[in-house]
């Protein structure tokens, strides 16, 4: 599992962090960063003017930065990334509070499920923070829950002569998938983790993200499937909420 280092360098962190948001999700003003990192403004601007200096972003006539050249670009996501990071916060935290265990929302972005927040526990043994990382959907629970509200031809297209996928499997797990309500990832991304999601959005609508459990392989109960499904479907039903006030046109 990949835990936060024992001696983390913040402005590494910092640094990291800020060019993973500029990639992911567009264009920031030095206050915008100043948020997202929970530090002064003086402070993000040396982060963005160093970013530059390296390749990593650069600065629009606008005063905005975007993600450099360095950066390859990231596939588009239809999700309002921002919106969603902002309204699913405390209610990520509160399911954490619940079930102690850590959370992670996801969206889809062609063949791959981006992290873009995440909440840990604070029990010893646990999965780490995977904000800004990025894995492929037919792997995750987040990302069959996604790709399981897709209508089949676009499944196709996806993944039609993909050496590195089964489409014939993967469409059995996407229609269990759609039966079920959930998905399960046990250790296909990483061993020793465990994951179960659950989509996000209105039932008349595509799924605008997943949110999903992440524990260590060794505290997954079978018998405890049922009460993390229904502890996950209360946080995206209240995410969705969130979201649907703030973004009615959404």
């Amino acid at each position: 599992m990949r835990n936060e280092p024992p001696y983390p360098i913040t402005s590494v962190d910092h640094a990291l962090h800020l060019a993973i948001v500029l990639q992911q999700e567009g264009p920031l003003r030095v206050s915008d960063a100043a948020e997202r990192l929970g530090v002064s403004p003086s402070t993000a601007h040396r982060l963005l003017a160093m970013l530059v200096y390296r390749g990593f972003a650069e600065q629009r006539p606008d005063r905005r930065y975007q993600s450099g050249g360095v950066l390859r670009p990231a596939i588009a996501t239809e999700a309002p990334v921002a919106l969603l990071r902002r309204v699913a916060g405390p209610h990520m935290r509160a399911l954490v509070d619940r079930v102690q265990e850590s959370v992670n929302l996801m969206v889809l972005a062609g063949t791959e499920t981006r992290f873009i927040a995440s909440a840990e526990c604070v029990r010893t043994l646990r999965v780490g923070s995977r904000e800004g990382r990025t894995l492929p959907s037919h792997l995750t629970s987040g990302g069959i829950t996604l790709l399981a509200a897709l209508p089949p031809d676009e499944v196709t297209v996806l993944y039609d002569g993909r050496a590195d996928v089964d489409l014939t499997r993967l469409r059995r797990e996407l229609t269990l998938a759609r039966k079920r309500g959930f998905a399960i990832n046990a250790e296909r991304t990483e061993t020793g983790l465990t994951a179960i999601a659950v989509p996000v959005g209105s039932p008349a609508d595509p799924p605008i993200a997943a949110v999903a459990l992440a524990l260590p392989s060794a505290r997954f109960q079978r018998d405890r499937i049922r009460e993390w499904v229904n502890a996950l479907s209360d946080t995206a039903a209240a995410i969705t909420r969130g979201t649907l006030e703030a973004y009615p046109a959404g």
